[in-house]
């Protein structure tokens, strides 16, 4: 198979990798295949438990044996080049985000007949068009979508009230929100700026596709210091160094900050849902009001789902992850059947792992059209104590979220792009124009010529 430079550059880590993996030993070859190696960037304790579980009920289904290996999504991008380096790559990944499944099929390591075959076999069109659309290039099926999570702003809708101020889905409303509830000990915004994470790219993300700030061209021309683009640094850059709170902030940061009631806005993604509503003990609301009541932030807060700005239109970023099946394993006819039975048998249970960040892009089968989706409706979310969100958040909240998959929108994948996309998880140049942005060292023009210079640069490397 073809390898790129990058994976010669992490062979240095191959003996993690492999420690990691633990595959290449199965106990059966060809299409049939034996146990199977499944990484998966679901990583939190609970989740790989509740992962193994089904995988568990699979093998006892079809007696072939399963390991779940819980893998980090920021040290996914070494560990695969190392795997594949040193011949140990798992049979399957799961849970894998957009760019991950694109550097994946950059460096040639995805079997894209097993992928069409599982989703052909389970039927086209019971998956959302626009999750196989984004999982897919040039006639290939990538990857199977298996479910979508959304970025959101959340924001304080007692305060927005009591200040007059309507929802925040545009660049000027947000700013002057920001602005104005910026007082009293409580920051205006509080907003991802480290330079090493990739939600910090997914918050920015999400609010220039709204402004029509894309990262890159159909014919490949890098436009992230385009005008729409320096705009959507500005807002950034406005929102982070006058109305937020002091110092480098991370997913843990921001959700801490809003969580005590110091913030009147947040983004992050979807899987704040249950955390909100106090469903999860280790991440608690910990606001004043919250000590008498737990779900006095979920009462209290309002979603926008899209934000436009003032060069575009509403739109919103959203994450389809999948499964992928690798390319050259002995294990392919056994990796096919786990993944079937995944989006298939084990669905529900998949998406009940966590139901506020796993929204269906299987809607259901041929038998029930919307099978998936009613399922998903009465999932409990959290994990000490559980509640099907349609009974903390309004109808049109949950109707929206489950929604969102079929109008979620990316940088680069439209433009046949994915590869760029990929291969920016590993030097992850917006997020560190923003850090300069947010820390002073550049204003918002600066912060954009440096991104797009540095995904030029990136750029070249596939060349």
């Amino acid at each position: 198979m073809k390898i790129s430079r990058t994976l010669a550059a992490a062979a240095a880590a191959t003996l993690a990798a492999a420690a990691l993996t633990g595959c290449g030993d199965d106990d059966g070859g060809g299409e049939g295949g034996g146990a199977l190696t499944v990484w998966s960037l679901e990583n939190q304790t609970d989740r790989v438990q509740a992962t193994q579980a089904i995988a568990d009920k699979f093998t006892q289904a079809t007696g072939v044996p399963v390991k779940i290996v819980a893998t980090d999504e920021n040290q996914f991008s070494s560990l695969i080049t190392s795997a594949a380096a040193a011949g140990t790559l798992p049979d399957v990944v799961g849970a894998l985000p957009l760019a991950a499944v694109a550097q994946m099929a950059t460096n040639d390591l995805l079997d894209t007949d097993a992928a069409k075959a599982v989703v052909d076999g389970l039927g086209g069109a019971t998956f959302s068009p626009r999750a196989l659309e984004l999982t897919g290039q040039d006639g290939k099926q990538l990857a199977v979508p298996s479910d979508g999570w959304a970025q959101l702003l959340f924001y304080r809708s007692d305060l927005f009230k009591a200040a007059g101020l309507g929802a925040p889905d545009t660049f000027d409303k947000i700013r002057a929100a920001a602005q104005k509830l910026n007082t009293g000990g409580v920051a205006g915004v509080t907003m991802a700026t480290v330079p090493n994470d990739a939600f910090t790219a997914q918050s920015f993300e999400n609010f220039a596709l709204g402004n029509g700030c894309e990262l890159v061209t159909a014919d490949k021309t890098v436009t992230l210091d385009a005008p729409p683009c320096v705009e959507t640094f500005q807002l950034y850059g406005d929102l982070v160094q006058k109305y937020s709170v002091p110092g480098a902030q991370d997913v843990d940061s921001t959700r801490a900050t809003y969580f005590a009631g110091k913030a009147a806005m947040v983004v992050w993604s979807s899987f704040l849902l249950d955390e909100l509503a106090g469903l999860r003990n280790d991440a608690l609301p910990t606001c004043s009001q919250c000590k008498s009541d737990k779900e006095f932030l979920a009462k209290n807060t309002g979603v926008v789902t899209a934000v436009s700005g003032p060069s575009g239109k509403p739109a919103q970023f959203g994450e389809i992850t999948s499964w992928t099946i690798t390319k050259d394993g002995a294990n392919t006819g056994n990796a096919k059947k786990f993944v079937s039975y995944m989006m298939n048998e084990g669905y529900s249970d998949w998406l009940g792992i966590a139901p506020e960040g796993k929204f269906p892009v299987r809607k259901g089968d041929s038998g029930s059209p919307d099978k998936f989706t009613t399922a998903w409706n009465s999932l409990p979310a959290g994990v000490d104590s559980k509640k099907p969100l349609g009974e903390v958040y309004p109808a049109e909240v949950i109707t929206a979220l489950a929604k969102s998959p079929d109008t979620f929108q990316r940088w680069g994948f439209p433009q046949k792009q994915g590869a760029l996309v990929g291969a920016t998880l590993g030097e992850l140049p917006v997020p560190k124009a923003i850090n300069a942005l947010a820390g002073g060292e550049t204003d918002a023009a600066g912060a954009a010529k440096r991104a797009a210079d540095d995904v030029k640069s990136i750029q070249k490397t596939l060349e």
